[in-house]
């Protein structure tokens, strides 16, 4: 939904300024329905005649690129470090919804209010949910409201593999003459992650025991601590729509200085506000908590940062982790 701000008197009695807000308000609730119902297509004259493929964060981009091989052109919507709970469509992101043949989201609410958007143009578009790939009884349950699942599955390794095999039946649908080579790649895919999910096992039992703790900004690493035994606290619920509070930092701060863990870490994705007055607070009580570095949660990272992909994103990660707490 749009809103403006009422017009002041001095602007109510101006015809320039009056047109110019109709223009606007008409402007922005125009792209609105283009977004929602799809009423244009631009995939005619685009340069590319590949299918193309329109994923909205930069971990399910690179298992399509991955899978798909030089057959399918691949789009990311979010850039990196864009939260995707809070991310709101935009006018420009019409061309990218149009022009995509299929169109892959995680769900489980992780995209927020862009889900809505998303299950609106199903009517127009391919659209799919590739997190939903994941065993209900596998999933993890989420105290976000209308929300029953933690949307963050990526993290169990092994998990990620049910949403590429996901990912591989949807390019087998828009692409059937390359069905064969995607199952060949999607192959060498998974027996790549099942040995990053045995790497991951083996560097996180370095850490002792008493200070296997992740402490970050929001609780996004449920899957991870479930899969790699390692305990997780965040300041934050699944979801970043909610602010942590002074209850939530001195929770955490009794915690650090219970097991005395040696470092937090802040997130890319996420204002590193929050975990620095953890770490100030613990150092009011006396005790030293190192910002251990940063990790990629939301989102892949950046050109340049070693994490690009979801593999080397992963191992970053994990490099991190082991680095400030062993």
């Amino acid at each position: 939904m749009v809103s403006f701000a009422p017009l002041s008197r001095s602007d109510s009695y101006c015809p320039l300024a009056r047109v110019a807000m109709i223009v606007l308000t008409v402007s922005a609730l125009s792209a609105t329905n283009l977004i929602l119902l799809g009423c244009s297509d631009s995939r005619e004259g685009r340069s590319d005649d590949r299918p193309q493929v329109l994923a909205t964060t930069g971990m399910i981009a690179d298992a399509a690129r991955r899978i798909a091989g030089e057959h399918v052109g691949v789009e990311t919507l979010m850039a990196p470090g864009v939260d995707p709970h809070l991310y709101k469509a935009s006018a420009g992101d019409v061309r990218r919804f149009q022009a995509a043949d299929l169109i892959l989201y995680n769900g489980l609410f992780l995209e927020g209010k862009l889900g809505d958007i998303l299950t609106k143009l199903a009517s127009r578009r391919r659209v799919v949910a590739v997190a939903e790939a994941v065993p209900i009884d596998q999933r993890l349950a989420s105290e976000v409201v209308g929300g029953e699942y933690d949307p963050h599955v990526w993290f169990d390794v092994g998990l990620w593999t049910h949403v590429c095999q996901s990912v591989r039946e949807e390019l087998a649908l828009l692409a059937p003459q390359h069905a064969a080579e995607f199952e060949k790649n999607f192959a060498d895919y998974k027996n790549e992650l099942l040995e990053l999910d045995k790497w991951v096992e083996r560097e996180v039992a370095t850490i002792p025991p008493s200070t296997r703790v992740l402490v970050t900004a929001h609780d996004a690493f449920g899957y991870f601590g479930r899969q790699y035994s390692i305990k997780v606290v965040g300041l934050q619920g699944l979801s970043t729509v909610t602010q942590a509070g002074l209850t939530d930092v001195q929770r955490v701060v009794e915690l650090i200085l219970d097991r005395k863990i040696k470092a937090v870490f802040i997130e890319s994705s996420i204002p590193r506000r929050t975990i620095e007055a953890v770490q100030a607070a613990c150092r009011d009580r006396g005790h030293e908590v190192a910002i251990g570095g940063e990790l990629y949660s939301d989102s892949v990272g950046p050109k340049g940062s070693g994490a690009e992909q979801y593999v080397s994103m992963v191992r970053h990660n994990v490099n991190t982790l082991v680095q400030a707490l062993r």
